[in-house]
């Protein structure tokens, strides 16, 4: 099917106008199919740089949505310059966001059974494997960028618009992204940016899943081994870290394992 975006389309049923990325995004329809949109090319309220950044920013990220294909990640469909701007197009996928940004889908996503989000956490660990894999690195991943369907179960990362090639290294300072799953080298111009980096993340998110976001003892529901898996993820010197997404999954994976075991014989 050719989409079409200027032609085919039979209006909007969401909008989404108060992006920082400079991009108005909305969903809308073509033959009973729905789709999500990212426009750069208007000026946006929340946005501080021009139009023509937001466009130039928004093509960037057109080689990593080509690049990377993942059973959690959006669909990408296709991208076109159209009304003096330029638009990406991909699947619509139902789904509440676990960003803070969202205060009633974001309770939701907090209150779900600890089943469902250790398989959103599996989900997550899934997709930093693949784009380790890739020779990627994810920059600005943090949980504005999860999505979770409470009917079908479903996790989907929403936005890799910042996802980088490896080689990569801090040109920055201070990178994009939430600091709550930042890793101290993106906050240092010139750093390395990989892997290692991500395991940091990774661990960042259990934490925001298992510990109310806190990186206490007290906050976590999990076990003591599982905390110290994550822990060690999220120290500050990067070679404290698993030094892989693999280790980090294979270790936490263990330690799930035996809890589970040992809760099985109580």
């Amino acid at each position: 099917m050719t989409f079409r975006l200027s032609a085919d389309t039979e209006g909007f049923f969401k909008i989404f106008d108060d992006q920082d990325s400079g991009n108005i995004c909305f969903g809308t329809e073509k033959d009973g199919e729905r789709y999500f949109v990212k426009f750069a090319g208007a000026p946006a309220e929340a946005y501080g740089g021009t139009p023509r950044e937001a466009v130039e920013r928004l093509q960037s990220a057109l080689p990593v949505y080509e690049a990377l294909c993942h059973r959690s990640l959006i669909e990408f469909v296709k991208a076109e310059e159209v009304g003096g701007g330029f638009a990406m197009v991909f699947r619509w996928v139902e789904g509440d966001c676990m960003g803070r940004m969202y205060p009633e889908s974001h309770r939701r996503f907090m209150e779900l059974p600890v089943e469902e989000k250790l398989q959103v956490y599996g989900d997550i660990l899934d997709f930093l494997e693949y784009v380790a894999q890739e020779g990627y690195v994810t920059v600005d991943f943090y949980d504005g960028s999860i999505l979770y369907d409470f009917v079908t179960h479903k996790t989907t990362v929403c936005d890799i618009d910042f996802f980088r090639k490896q080689p990569c290294v801090n040109d920055m300072g201070r990178m994009w992204g939430s600091s709550r799953f930042q890793a101290p080298e993106e906050f240092r111009l010139g750093d390395r940016i990989d892997e290692i980096t991500n395991v940091y993340t990774a661990g960042a998110f259990a934490f925001a899943l298992f510990g109310a976001y806190s990186r206490t003892a007290e906050k976590w529901i999990l076990s003591e081994e599982l905390f110290r898996v994550v822990t060690r993820a999220t120290a500050d010197e990067r070679s404290g870290r698993q030094q892989s997404i693999r280790q980090l999954k294979t270790e936490w994976e263990e330690c799930l394992d035996e809890t589970k075991r040992n809760n099985s014989r109580q």
